[in-house]
């Protein structure tokens, strides 16, 4: 692995922390990028890298992502995520969870910890038995902040993406809107049955067949193949897999009108953002639209450590003001002449004192 700090996503992160316990075999990397409104926070990605390189790289675009996402949700906390390289067998042992628990006690609450692909509530009640510097961990009473944050997560994108279509389209209703939803876990899968219910017109794709097919029939939903999703031709195509997904051969294919999606670091490179509003297509930036599983495990976390009681109706009052958030940025792209994500960015370098 090369130097962190040669490495092109390398954004002036106040820490990279690479973690080897030979004795488990836990391999991972945490990355910090900014303390500046609080602790670092982010989830933790347990993924097979064939080169750990590229693990490497989604630690700091993620850990970057996260100091803006916290920052525009107005949240106490700055940016942080880990990554664990899995092995070709994707092995997760009790022994390299409670490893990784104490690499993150280690530093002392500069970083804290909570889901990602990969990583379940049982695992991070595992990493809990070794630091206290941990969230997304099961809810302990009626109406109590907590738990999978994959729901609140779905909730947010469902708002942003109806926000969109109002912005873009003109119209208040999803009845008869075509969306085509990439990735159907948990939290694509949380969108798609929220949208469903609005009587949108759902197309779905993920390399899961059996799951994407059961979803389907639940949802009266059409299927394509993944590798058919970005080309569907829709009023609204929702990434929810992994990112990267956007460069200049994806969006000239591209047959939509949004683009607005949980996945994290959607565009491949920055200038991607551009080439989308070049496109004419409205783009809602990733970690603003995604933002609602960060409120919520930033609640519990925030009011286990300050022995305050978070509520699900404190998370669901913060994630409700993703839709303004994004109106503000669309408004400020249109009078400037900035894309969308250029004027996201700016407003969050701001927040963490690097404008």
């Amino acid at each position: 692995m090369t130097a962190f700090w040669t490495e092109d996503d390398f954004d002036d992160h106040e820490m990279v922390h690479i973690v080897r316990d030979r004795k488990s075999g836990l391999m991972a990397i945490i990355a910090v990028h900014s303390t500046h409104c609080g602790p670092g926070a982010g989830g933790t990605r347990f993924w097979h890298y064939p080169n750990p390189k590229d693990g490497l790289r989604d630690a700091l675009r993620l850990s970057r992502g996260m100091s803006y996402k916290n920052a525009m949700a107005g949240l106490p906390m700055g940016g942080g995520k880990a990554v664990i390289l899995a092995d070709d067998a994707r092995s997760k042992t009790p022994e390299m969870l409670a490893a990784f628990g104490d690499a993150v006690e280690q530093l002392g609450g500069r970083y804290v910890t909570a889901e990602d692909v990969g990583i379940s509530e049982e695992d991070m009640v595992a990493v809990a038995k070794r630091t206290a510097h941990v969230s997304g961990l099961p809810v302990s009473g009626e109406n109590a902040a907590g738990g999978d944050p994959g729901p609140f997560t779905s909730y947010g994108i469902y708002l942003g993406i109806k926000a969109a279509v109002r912005h873009k389209l003109g119209t208040d209703s999803m009845n008869g809107v075509h969306v085509a939803v990439q990735g159907t876990g948990s939290v694509g899968g949380g969108v798609a049955r929220l949208l469903a219910k609005d009587g949108a017109r759902l197309t779905l794709a993920d390399i899961h067949a059996d799951g994407v097919k059961a979803l389907a029939a639940e949802l009266d939903a059409a299927i394509v193949a993944p590798d058919e999703i970005l080309t569907t031709a829709c009023d609204v195509l929702s990434p929810n897999a992994l990112g990267a997904i956007l460069d200049d051969v994806s969006i000239a294919a591209l047959n939509t009108q949004i683009v607005a999606g949980g996945a994290n670091n959607q565009l491949a490179r920055s200038h991607h953002g551009k080439v989308l509003s070049q496109r004419g297509i409205l783009y809602a930036p990733d970690y603003v639209i995604n933002a609602g599983g960060i409120i919520s495990v930033a609640t519990e976390y925030l009011a286990r450590r300050d022995r305050k009681a978070g509520t699900v109706d404190a998370v669901n009052a913060l994630i409700e003001q993703i839709p303004g958030r994004l109106d503000q940025i669309w408004q400020t792209s249109e009078t400037s002449g900035a894309s969308p994500d250029v004027v996201a960015d700016r407003m969050a370098q701001d927040l963490i004192g690097r404008g």
